[in-house]
């Protein structure tokens, strides 16, 4: 059999996501191979993702390289993936989800001690996380910045900055050993700290295959939280936050739309069954949007 070729970027971060993909599939005994492909948001790290007007700006290359027949699958961050994949591309699996949370990390010069979240200056390019910080602490100054996590830890000390705001799965994954606050204020991006693979939905084979590595319960919890921000049309970079858990039989739910300067904000918190999931997230949007979610992002979408 010829090696599963494994298209991601070349981040470490990435590579992690990708190795962890291709350890699963050599565990079920297929052979593989990783070809690194560098991504358009990897290129330009200059400008806000959300300036660049780009659907899919970290996934775009992978997909043209899927297309192209260059590799088999692809290795994302889920919540990197636009709801909408282009024709003749599907999510094919994911892995189990291991933190979802977003955290700040301080600067060694800050002088704001731990557990102080106003009048900070901080380095965030999210205006997800701009828009739930600003509901909680409204006294709070932040300035774009962009990279990788290496990266950024640089320029949070060369630039000054209070903070920077990580996800908690990029550190776990990368080891590092650093001092963080869980911003539990902050609802996560949908899909935040998933692992998925994207494959051709005519390779049928692979597609076998790769439901061998896939999580069902995250698969369901990430349908849900994918829906709901598909159903709001909002992008990556919007002030949208959900969360999926499965508890028991019933799956706990909580989401949020906020306006960019924190002063308008709709949220949701529900318990459901899990055998109602499905089509779930379509009817919580539904709701979000009923209760103001529409005029929001109305707002946020005016040039």
């Amino acid at each position: 059999m010829k090696p599963i070729r494994i298209g991601t970027r070349n981040s470490l971060l990435a590579m992690w996501q990708a190795s962890e993909v291709e350890q699963r599939l050599k565990n079920l005994r297929y052979p593989t191979e990783i070809i690194p492909i560098t991504s358009l948001g990897d290129k330009n790290l200059t400008q806000p993702l959300y300036q660049m007007n780009i659907t899919g700006v970290f996934t775009r290359d992978l997909d043209v390289a899927l297309l192209n027949n260059e590799i088999d699958i692809a290795v994302h961050s889920l919540k990197d993936v636009p709801t909408l994949l282009p024709k003749k591309i599907i999510l094919s699996a994911v892995l189990e989800r291991d933190y979802e949370s977003d955290v700040l990390i301080r600067s060694h010069g800050t002088k704001a001690q731990k557990g102080i979240f106003e009048n900070l200056h901080i380095g965030c390019g999210s205006l997800r996380r701009r828009a739930f910080w600003k509901a909680q602490y409204p006294e709070v100054t932040f300035d774009d910045i962009r990279g990788n996590v290496q990266t950024r830890l640089r320029k949070l000390e060369s630039e000054n900055f209070d903070g920077t705001i990580l996800s908690l799965a990029g550190i776990k994954r990368l080891g590092l050993s650093l001092s963080y606050e869980i911003l539990d204020f902050i609802i996560p991006a949908p899909a935040q700290g998933v692992v998925a693979v994207t494959s051709l939905e005519t390779n049928q084979e692979l597609l076998g295959i790769l439901s061998g590595i896939n999580h069902q319960d995250t698969r369901i919890c990430v349908e849900i939280e994918r829906e709901f921000l598909n159903i709001l049309e909002g992008g990556c970079t919007a002030p949208i936050g959900a969360i999926a858990k499965i508890e028991k039989d019933n799956i706990h739910f909580r989401a949020g739309v906020v306006s960019l300067n924190g002063t308008r904000k709709v949220l949701l918190d529900e318990i459901f069954p899990v055998s109602e999931y499905r089509s779930k997230g379509k009817i919580l949007a539904k709701k979000a949007q009923i209760l103001g979610a529409v005029d929001i992002i109305r707002e946020i979408k005016q040039p």
